[in-house]
């Protein structure tokens, strides 16, 4: 059998032309290929950021729903708060006197239920008294001059102020301590 160079591209002719076209799609071969790889690098780095940015999403959604959780009660301690000022209030105005001895510890009872309920909410009382001025728990009402207590510091709570779950809900209102002015 006799191989016709014409009939198969692969052979080579004397002018060369066969050679030059396997050269040819070889090249075009490793371009696509090249360019297959590009588009697969790509489409890998896209779909990794994809799956980076639902990972973000669900976990804050997930932060977001924690501290809904956390705090949906917020609105409703609030006013409980002035529920249990008001008890705060009532105790401390009735004094001694003897009518109303009873009523009074009526009042006592509701307010360490109050207290119970709050402590599982997780709503903590700030009572600073004695201690540092802190502007982001602490209002300051007035200050006085003192010469028992340290300059800044917390001679007298006006009112406790309340936190729920570490967050501030009220800050609480107090006196602040100053030297004793000097006479000249």
């Amino acid at each position: 059998m006799s191989i016709n160079p014409d009939q198969d591209p692969a052979i080579p002719t004397a002018n060369g032309t066969p050679a030059e076209d396997s050269r040819t799609d070889a090249e075009r071969l490793a371009a696509e290929l090249a360019a297959a790889q590009v588009q697969l690098t790509e489409a890998r780095d896209a779909q990794l950021r994809a799956y980076a940015e639902m990972e973000n999403v669900r976990k804050r959604a997930q932060r977001d729903v924690e501290a809904a959780h956390r705090f949906a009660i917020e609105r409703f301690a609030l006013d409980l708060i002035e529920v249990r000022d008001t008890l705060e209030l009532g105790i401390g105005s009735a004094g001694a006197a003897p009518e109303a001895t009873s009523f009074v510890e009526g009042m006592r009872a509701t307010l360490r239920l109050v207290d119970k309920a709050f402590e599982k909410a997780g709503i903590v009382a700030i009572d600073p008294l004695g201690q540092a001025f802190n502007p982001e728990f602490h209002e300051a009402i007035t200050t006085q001059p003192s010469a028992e207590h340290a300059a800044g510091s917390v001679m007298a709570v006006v009112q406790k102020g309340f936190t729920l779950n570490g967050r501030l809900l009220r800050a609480a209102r107090v006196v602040i301590a100053r030297p004793p002015e000097t006479a000249n």
